[in-house]
């Protein structure tokens, strides 16, 4: 049984406004609809089970071109995701995103890997909507 789920897409604009809008934890709610708030290291969750406060903090590295989500949750549990944003020669950018829900709780909450895959398609397509049109980041 696959465990995780890689997806990628090409969004047309430069790599370091996208790191840059990624990287800001205060833009996850316009992208993703994962995240009803965030306020510093907490977020509120959304989920089809209800809304969840739990800890977030956005580790980034413009260096590397990483950006990752660890979130705590109220068990103890520590979930992971992990993106990385790579320029292109023409000014664009591969964005890729590694899914890998281990907690049983992230998984009562959001439900199984597939369910959350055809989720993340629809929030990279979002995403890429909003670094396309224009979106200060």
């Amino acid at each position: 049984m696959k465990r995780y789920d890689v997806q990628e897409i090409l969004i047309d604009a430069p790599a370091d406004r996208v790191f840059g809008y990624l990287a800001d934890a205060s833009n996850s709610p316009e992208w993703t609809e994962a995240f009803d708030s965030v306020d510093g290291d907490r977020a509120v969750l959304r989920t089809p089970a209800g809304a969840i406060e739990i800890g977030l903090d956005i580790l980034a590295s413009s260096e590397q071109g990483t950006v990752d989500w660890r979130m705590r949750f109220p068990d103890g549990t520590v979930e992971t995701a992990w993106a990385r944003v790579v320029p292109t020669p023409d000014e664009r950018t591969v964005f890729t995103f590694v899914l890998m829900p281990s907690a049983p709780m992230l998984e009562q909450l959001e439900g199984d890997l597939s369910q959350l895959s055809e989720t993340l398609a629809g929030v990279l397509v979002r995403l890429t909507g909003l670094l396309e049109i224009g979106v200060d980041a």
